[in-house]
């Protein structure tokens, strides 16, 4: 079995969602726990958000992380209105399941990797803190998910 990616370990899952305080709040309430703040990205000289292989600086959006398991997180996010991987979701599919993420080493070999397998490169670039970098992948047909990569530096 070839791995694409080298790992099989779940880092992430992440919900679209329309209004992140109130799914936050209601979240939390279902899971028992305190609330996690809401943050945003960071600025585009930082982030070097690319959409669909162009520069994408109003792709922004607001995130909670709730830790949900053993180094697993819960990912809530609400896009802003400008064009990105998570308003077109949101706009084509509503709220809901969105991505689910894997750390990865060498990013650039992994995105690759996933292409060959019949993957696209949808978004990518740089955390907020520029501590690492993020991709998502589309997973085509037979995946009806999105995959994110994730690479700490």
């Amino acid at each position: 079995m070839n791995n694409r990616i080298g790992t099989t370990k779940l880092t992430q899952v992440a919900l679209i969602v329309n209004d992140i305080e109130l799914s936050k709040a209601k979240l939390a309430a279902f899971l028992g726990i305190d609330a996690p703040p809401t943050v945003g990205g960071s600025d585009f000289a930082i982030t070097k958000t690319e959409y669909m292989g162009k520069p994408a600086p109003d792709a922004e959006c607001k995130m909670a992380f709730f830790a949900v398991g053993d180094g697993v997180q819960l990912e809530l996010i609400e896009p802003s209105e400008a064009p990105s991987v998570w308003r077109d979701f949101l706009n084509e599919k509503g709220e809901g399941l969105h991505h689910i993420a894997f750390n990865v080493k060498d990013m650039g070999q992994i995105i690759l990797s996933c292409e060959d397998f019949g993957m696209k490169l949808l978004q990518k670039g740089f955390y907020g803190d520029a501590s690492g970098c993020y991709s998502y992948l589309d997973g085509g047909e037979g995946l009806p998910f999105i995959v994110e990569l994730l690479e700490s530096f």
